[in-house]
């Protein structure tokens, strides 16, 4: 869950129409923002000959809509699990040929076991990625307004009226993401977090109003940058954006401190997968795409540049030391029990939350 197109990438994306114009062969990627490292695209490339037309997005919403329109013209698509389990009810991807993907044994059990429940069997998906919604923050912003001591391990950072309203000054971003937000307003208010009953909706939407005036923006990525430098000072994000922007933040060298906290009310555990449309053009590259990405070596390198863990059990030790070590972003066993699933949302209750979420989202 993510980012922008490198120049590099906007190479390889140009030399993948290219090829395409020369009748080569091509695999159609469409990706979140800077979800990968330009290697790993130059690298494919040499090995297999194969042109990488690489295109982005960054929400989920846009890529339901491209693929519910039909003859998106993509190979490979990241959409998160939950909304590939309402995405495969709707005929959206076929299914895999686990005899072109030799890789897949490499894979966690577990986590794979995790993302079935939206894809019984693992049949239309593997893992790409997984991570966290939690609390991205200013160390030294908030703790010069809410003091050395204050735990930041909490939702009462972006929920709480008197603690947000501390921070506001600084700055208060939140996914525009209804499907993050609720869930952990959910668990902020000791709700379940995979809640569809409306009621609940209707209390998460007056709890979110009380706090409403504190929010700077909704935005699914604007933060990233934000927090790195010094903009904002609090963001709800996914694991990988916020230990971006502190590594940005550390590069850039101008004093900005980020970092990560998991909310001990509970947080969601997310999974973006890679499937195949059913209409992809090229299905014999994209599984070759795809089993190329399940390379310990290659999961490994993308983990060392997006701060996201895989789900590729072969590949752990070939993450680099400070990123497998690090409990905000392999969460220790502890913290695990904490995390929730995300829930796909029926018809009904997407209405239902959508308009609800406007309200939010527009104060009114």
């Amino acid at each position: 869950m993510k980012r922008k197109l490198t120049p590099l990438m906007l190479g390889v994306a140009a030399l993948g129409l290219q090829a395409g114009l020369a009748q080569a062969e091509t695999v159609n990627v469409f990706n979140w923002s800077d979800y990968i490292t330009d290697e790993v695209l130059e690298q494919f490339t040499a090995e297999t000959g194969i042109a990488v037309n690489y295109d982005v997005y960054d929400s989920n919403d846009t890529l339901e809509a491209r693929l519910l329109a039909g003859s998106s013209g993509f190979d490979v698509v990241v959409p998160t699990a939950t909304f590939l389990q309402r995405q495969i009810a709707a005929g959206v991807y076929q299914p895999l040929d686990r005899d072109l993907l030799p890789h897949l044994d490499n894979m966690d059990p577990d986590l794979m076991a995790a993302a079935a429940t939206h894809d019984p069997d693992n049949e239309h998906a593997v893992i790409y990625m997984w991570g966290t919604t939690g609390i991205g923050y200013n160390i030294d912003m908030v703790a010069e307004r809410l003091g050395e001591d204050f735990e930041v391990d909490t939702w009462d950072m972006v929920f709480d009226p008197e603690i947000a309203g501390q921070l506001a000054d600084c700055g208060i971003s939140w996914l525009d993401s209804l499907t993050d937000m609720y869930p952990a307003a959910f668990a902020y208010m000791g709700l379940d977090p995979q809640s569809t009953d409306a009621a609940d909706f209707e209390a998460a939407t007056e709890m979110m109003m009380g706090v409403r005036d504190t929010v700077r923006y909704f935005h699914s990525s604007q933060y990233i940058s934000d927090l790195a430098n010094g903009e904002t000072c609090v963001a709800v994000g996914w694991s990988g954006d916020v230990l971006q922007a502190a590594d940005r933040a550390e590069e850039a060298g101008q004093g900005v401190n980020v970092w990560y906290a998991i909310p001990r009310e509970g947080a969601m555990q997310w999974f973006d997968m890679l499937g195949i449309p059913a209409d992809a053009p090229n299905p014999e590259n994209a599984h070759a795409f795809i089993d190329f990405i399940m390379r310990p070596e290659i999961s490994a390198a993308i983990t060392n540049y997006v701060w996201y863990p895989n789900a590729n059990a072969a590949a752990f030790d070939l993450v680099d030391e400070e990123i497998r070590t690090d409990p905000a972003i392999y969460p220790t066993a502890e913290v695990t029990a904490t995390l929730f699933p995300g829930v796909t949302y029926d018809s009904r209750t997407d209405r239902m939350a959508t308009r609800l979420w406007t309200r939010v989202r527009t104060g009114q």
